[in-house]
């Protein structure tokens, strides 16, 4: 079998090459990072003018594509048109800032929680987040935009698969739409990955379709089915267990795929241990 395009989610502090630095040091194949602060504030340590290089380098060392992650901020189903509207613009300025490494032939994603409705109801959030995604893509379509899988806490959208294929239908770009699934989120949203993996995956491909995933967010769960919790826990330490993650890096549908930790960072080595830990579940 291949070997798994793994990593973490890394700092940018210090800028491209120290992105670069932080996944060698790890022994990562692919990683994730903000592409501005967490708060949405633009960026000072990643300068566009560098990220061609940064590109190249990737592809010399024959990466797997990236899963940027976009900042928890962004609302784009929030009742104030203010807040969707920077969500919009921020998100189609992220988009510019990576599309030059997807230029250069590094596949690059940005991943986004598609957003909470805070009242509205999910037929309305789902709907402002495909109109969301219209605009951003009618400002900037060079990336494909991932959809997270989400664990249902509060008033999320896409708290089971049938919301984010809503979403997605709502999108006139439909090839720049993918998914992420997140192994914690869907456990807590009610889908029994340790018991039943295969029906999982059916629903899945059934309401989605299995070649609209296109990353996976390796984290277990402290809380488990139904919990709607979305708290992460260190692999083996939560409620998927070793014997999930198992199935999964042997699973043809998801070991392609880049696969990213978003687990705590106990000690200085933690997710290097953690990505060694799954490559060594490879049978």
């Amino acid at each position: 079998m291949k070997e798994l395009y793994i990593g973490s989610h890394l700092s940018t502090a210090g800028g491209w090459s120290a992105l670069l630095k932080r996944s060698h040091e790890e022994h990562g194949t692919t990683f994730a990072f903000f592409p501005r602060s967490p708060y949405g504030r633009p960026s000072k340590a990643l300068n566009p003018s560098e990220a061609d290089a940064f590109a190249r380098q990737l592809t010399a060392e024959h990466y797997g594509p990236l899963v940027v992650h976009a900042p928890y901020v962004y609302n784009l189903a929030g009742k104030d048109p203010d807040k969707r509207e920077f969500a919009i613009r921020a998100l189609a300025e992220d988009i510019r800032l990576l599309t030059p490494i997807r230029e250069t032939g590094q596949e690059i994603y940005i991943n986004i929680h598609p957003g909470a409705h805070v009242g509205q109801g999910p037929d309305r959030g789902c709907s402002l987040i495909s109109d969301g995604l219209n605009r951003v893509f009618g400002l900037e379509p060079g990336i494909m935009v991932l959809l997270e899988t989400m664990a249902g806490k509060g008033t999320e959208c896409g708290r089971n698969f049938e919301e984010l294929a809503t979403i997605i239908d709502g999108v006139d770009d439909k090839a720049n739409v993918g998914v992420t699934v997140d192994t914690c989120h869907v456990l807590d949203a009610g889908y029994d990955l340790v018991n039943d993996f295969d029906g999982v995956m059916r629903q899945l491909d059934d309401v989605i379709g299995l070649e609209r995933v296109k990353a996976v967010h390796v984290n277990d769960s402290q809380f488990g089915l139904s919990s709607h919790k979305d708290r992460h826990a260190n692999i083996g330490d939560g409620r998927l267990g070793i014997p999930f993650f198992t199935r999964m890096v042997n699973d043809p549908r998801l070991s392609r795929l880049p696969m990213i930790l978003e687990t705590k960072e106990l000690t200085e080595t933690t997710h290097r241990e953690e990505i060694a830990l799954l490559r060594g579940l490879v049978q």
